[in-house]
């Protein structure tokens, strides 16, 4: 008789040896951590995992509203030659007018998205922690659908990985890369959200059952010495081969969250300015740097910015250039009519001076000096550093 395997048309023998094959992989997987028997803590499982992605999950909503509004008070829309991301094409679909009032805006929106940037950090990673043995699950893809989680997990983890990595780099002007922050940073959060929604929308009714399936107030009570592992589960988070515990579920809850606090402590000062920027000790910039209103972050030395004294000596003059050339002096300027603002400087790292007083002239009367009456959208701002994001060449 023929073998119903040669009789069978070519899709299915196909489908058979695909099968025959996984099944084969499954049962011999290489030594070391792609084996579920080298993984032992009991207290990993989906209820651990679920707790975690609460957190992260609201977490990182906020960061990335508080992230895109950022980039659209970045971005004002002043002219091609002060967009960051000129190539930015349909990433920068939302981008609005930011409004000028009222003038803490800004102020709250960085501080919310760099502070709970950092206090995600011990969550993110508790969380990898949780589900390392699926980074090395074997084998690597069951099916289309088994395939396309993995792939939005890995997408999910690198970009989570990149942008944390590259704002704390950023916050501490530590920039060990050939490209720009600001353009990684926008290109890395969009891939970051498919990411995120792609594999909520597979993981969301798993995570689901798995808060159901036990007690949020039973698991805070369980100490360790009464801590068991979770009932098997489908995607074999919970050990077969399980150790005597040394940490409870609400131990490592409680590690996190106290972790993500004790971030928030140490650095939330350098936003919220005054009597807390004493606590800020993780912030790059100092806690006192000056007496009354020097008593602020700067960013850069005028030495190190490239500001010598021949830029702002007593031959320094102001060139403006529109309909006709105008050269003014400090003195000149002072003459002009002066204006005072009360205003926070709040900057793109997070930190802030606080309410300062500002006075100087309008730009809109400088503008007016040289026959431009109305500025429009089209203005160009650079900075006296040498080199750098903001300053000549």
């Amino acid at each position: 008789m023929t073998p119903l395997a040669e009789t069978a048309p070519p899709g299915a023998r196909i489908h058979t040896v695909v099968v025959v094959l996984t099944r084969w992989l499954a049962e011999h997987p290489p030594p070391g951590p792609f084996r579920r028997t080298f993984w032992r803590s009991p207290i990993r499982g989906p209820w651990l995992t679920a707790m975690l992605s609460i957190g992260l999950l609201v977490g990182f909503s906020l960061v990335v509203v508080t992230g895109l509004l950022s980039y659209a008070a970045y971005n004002p829309g002043l002219g091609p030659a002060n967009d960051p991301t000129p190539d930015k094409g349909l990433l920068g679909f939302y981008l609005f007018t930011w409004p000028t009032r009222p003038p803490w805006l800004y102020w709250l929106n960085q501080g919310l998205h760099v502070t709970v940037g950092l206090a995600l950090v011990p969550v993110v990673l508790a969380k990898l922690w949780s589900v390392l043995p699926k980074l090395f699950e074997w084998p690597p893809a069951r099916s289309v659908t088994h395939a396309l989680e993995r792939l939005s997990l890995l997408l999910l983890v690198a970009s989570t990985v990149f942008e944390l990595v590259t704002g704390v780099m950023n916050i501490q002007y530590f920039y060990a890369w050939p490209f720009g922050f600001y353009q990684a940073h926008l290109y890395g959060a969009w891939v970051f959200i498919i990411a995120l929604v792609t594999h909520v929308a597979l993981r969301a009714r798993p995570a689901i059952s798995a808060l159901r399936g036990r007690s949020v107030m039973a698991e805070l009570r369980t100490g360790v010495r009464d801590t068991v592992p979770e009932p098997a589960d489908a995607g074999h988070l919970v050990t077969p081969n399980p150790a005597p515990p040394t940490m409870s579920r609400r131990g490592a809850l409680g590690l996190a969250g106290a972790s993500s606090l004790t971030v928030v402590a140490l650095s939330i000062g350098q936003t919220l300015d005054g009597p807390l920027r004493s606590t800020a000790v993780l912030s790059p910039r100092g806690q006192s740097l000056g007496v009354g209103p020097n008593d602020f972050p700067v960013n850069k030395p005028a030495a190190l910015a490239g500001v010598t004294p021949e830029l702002t000596g007593p031959g320094w003059r102001l060139e403006l250039r529109g309909a006709i050339t105008r050269s003014l002096s400090r003195d000149e300027l002072l003459a002009m009519t002066q204006y005072t603002a009360d205003l926070p400087i709040a900057c793109v790292e997070g930190w802030s001076t606080g309410v300062q007083s500002w006075s100087g002239v309008r730009l809109i009367d400088l503008a007016r000096l040289v026959g431009v009456d109305a500025p429009g959208r089209q203005l160009l701002v650079e900075s006296l550093q040498r080199g750098g994001g903001f300053g000549s060449a």
